[in-house]
């Protein structure tokens, strides 16, 4: 699988809602003490298959978040969401980060942990089966979740790869 199917797509096109996944607080030791500093995962998403993560950090909290807010807005991605669920099954990796994400039926909802679960109701999914299969380090579950949905394609997608007929695809 390439990269060409990853679709970029400015912060400007959509309305934009961010989740706080994880807030850390760092601490340097220096000669005076301790100084703290903090830092923060974010994701935004439109709830329409537009999603992007970020990272902030600054000395004080409310700061490290809109750092987060503004990095996630220039790492905005767009992800096929069928039916309020996912096309089909995938493995996305990150690190050691690995999550697994399958498609379920309506009225399921959004069976996964914290991280991954921001990252999928940021995009819109409404029904999906997620699973953390390797670290649970909240920086590594967000990318790996975003590499998943960045590796997914609908029908539409694989028709025109093809070159064939909608119909044609789900022949086989």
């Amino acid at each position: 699988m390439n990269s060409t199917h990853i679709k970029r797509v400015r912060s400007s096109e959509t309305e934009l809602t961010d989740r706080l996944v994880k807030i850390n607080r760092v601490a340097k030791v220096v000669k005076g003490g301790r100084r703290f500093s903090f830092s923060a995962i974010v994701v935004v998403g439109d709830g329409l298959g537009v999603v992007g993560h970020g990272l902030g950090k600054a000395n004080e909290v409310t700061s490290a978040i809109s750092k987060g807010i503004d990095d996630a807005k220039k790492n905005l991605v767009k992800v096929p969401v069928v039916n309020g669920t996912v096309p089909h099954e995938v493995i996305g990796k990150y690190g050691a980060g690995k999550v697994l994400l399958r498609p379920a039926a309506p009225g399921t909802g959004v069976l996964a942990g914290g991280a991954m679960r921001a990252v999928l109701e940021s995009a819109g999914v409404t029904d999906v089966l997620g699973k953390c299969l390797g670290s649970s380090n909240p920086h590594n579950v967000v990318r790996a979740t975003i590499d998943a949905l960045t590796k997914m394609r609908d029908a539409y997608a694989v028709a025109k790869d093809r070159n064939v007929e909608l119909a044609q695809v789900f022949k086989g």
